[in-house]
């Protein structure tokens, strides 16, 4: 295996921990050394690759914001289909959506440019899909409530199985 092949390896290793850990624990309380000693390594080894903590965050975020603008770019055939994809998409990058949930709040005042104003754009698109031009009051509360079941939903089941998690939050949103 060349160096380039080993760092690529490690950097992998990285991330596969790092996303773990932040989904059990959360973003703020797992550290470098956390991470380091889940792979084997020194902290060093691992701010070598990433530092600081803020990049590892970045790097796991990429592939689920690539999927969001596909999923918001899909067309779908009526709500039910939409909400079927959500629940994939959300299910798929639970980890994710735990790292924006519990350590990126607060997107309603988020500064311009900042990644909580990008999770608000995100959301926005999400709940205009959900609801459509002009939703009506209850149409409204309804796209609110799906996305709450969802985001919560993957956020306190971290410990369930991925099928069991999209089987059960398909069929409750759904009926909402």
């Amino acid at each position: 295996m060349t160096t380039l092949e080993q760092g690529h390896d490690t950097r992998t290793r990285i991330l596969a921990a790092a996303r773990k850990l932040f989904a059990e624990r959360g973003y703020a309380a797992t550290s470098l050394a956390d991470i380091a000693a889940a792979v084997g390594l020194t902290k060093t080894a691992v701010a070598y690759h990433f530092h600081p903590k803020d990049r590892l965050a970045a790097e796991l975020i990429a592939p689920c914001a690539d999927d969001m603008l596909d999923l918001l770019g899909a067309q779908f055939t009526d709500r039910a289909a939409f909400v079927t994809a959500l629940v994939e998409f959300t299910v798929r990058h639970r980890a994710v959506t735990r790292l924006v949930m519990e350590d990126l709040g607060g997107a309603d005042e988020a500064p311009p440019g900042s990644p909580g104003e990008a999770i608000r754009t995100f959301r926005d698109e999400i709940f205009a899909k959900l609801v459509g031009a002009e939703p009506s009051a209850q149409d409204r509360l309804r796209g609110w409530a799906v996305l709450g079941a969802l985001q919560w939903g993957v956020v306190h089941t971290m410990d369930l199985p991925e099928e069991t998690v999209r089987a059960t939050l398909t069929t409750a949103a759904l009926a909402i």
